[in-house]
């Protein structure tokens, strides 16, 4: 029985763990074969392309920094020269105030090696990303790209004015892509987590504060927390045929916490 990806490529960014490697794995399941890529965690990248080979799916790993421009430029050409083509990118790759790899800075104490840091992965990065992949699906004449912003742009919280900036910046220059490349037939969108379990942002932070677990769960009005599959759910309907005239969006996925 054929899958709807079949005969596809796709790519994703921030595949080591959480909704990057459940994205990964999602593509592949449906067919597509898939360059997992993460910046510094090599052994979970790879273990993502184990696990994606396990269930029978085809899979390669290369260690890319976003927020380099020759990184990203290597990691397009290493998509073509190994499976021909760019059908679906999934630009997942960011960083966030968790309380243990990121401190939560209010904006006078924000040092500014932490806004530059912040904002190259999750801003620069996302950028790198979309002006190459782009270039590829434009004279392909189709493709899907999705990128992983979050809730905060609009529902913002103290402590983590870099990480606000930088999505809210991510969901701008979405839907500027999305104008842009509209007329190849290529579409562009963003999801926007709400808290989600499976990710280091949410069990990192729960480690360090957890009291901070019970605080997410009342925002949410579904009784539930997010997780990886929701998300990457999400992902495979945006770039399947059902979402074929859905283009610069930015899609909360969330439980409703943005409703209220």
């Amino acid at each position: 029985m054929a899958r709807q990806f079949d005969n596809k490529a796709a790519l994703v960014t921030g595949a080591a763990s959480g909704i990057g490697r459940a994205g990964a794995l999602a593509f592949a399941r449906e067919g597509a074969q898939v360059l997992v890529t993460t910046g510094s965690n090599v052994s979970g990248g790879e273990e993502t392309v184990r696990l994606i080979k396990e269930a029978g799916g085809e899979a390669s790993f290369l260690k890319c920094d976003v927020s380099s421009e020759d990184d990203v430029q290597a990691m397009l050409e290493t998509c073509l020269d190994r499976y021909g083509r760019l059908d679906f990118a999934f630009n997942n790759a960011g960083v966030g105030p968790d309380g243990r790899r990121i401190p939560f800075f209010h904006m006078v104490d924000m040092p500014k090696d932490t806004w530059d840091h912040t904002l190259g992965v999750n801003l620069t990065g996302a950028f790198l990303c979309m002006k190459h992949e782009l270039k590829h699906m434009i004279a392909q004449g189709s493709g899907v790209i999705v990128n992983t912003s979050s809730v905060h742009p609009l529902k913002p919280k103290p402590g983590s004015c870099a990480y606000n900036a930088s999505k809210s910046g991510l969901n701008g220059i979405t839907r500027t892509a999305a104008l842009e490349a509209a007329p190849y037939n290529v579409r562009v969108n963003t999801i926007m987590p709400g808290p989600t379990e499976g990710t280091l942002l949410v069990d990192y932070l729960t480690a360090a504060h957890p009291e901070r677990r019970a605080d997410m769960e009342q925002v949410v009005p579904l009784p539930r927390l997010g997780n990886t599959g929701d998300m990457a759910q999400t992902l495979i309907w945006l770039c399947s045929d059902a979402a074929s005239f859905i283009t610069g969006q930015c899609l909360a996925v969330d439980g409703g916490l943005t409703a209220r």
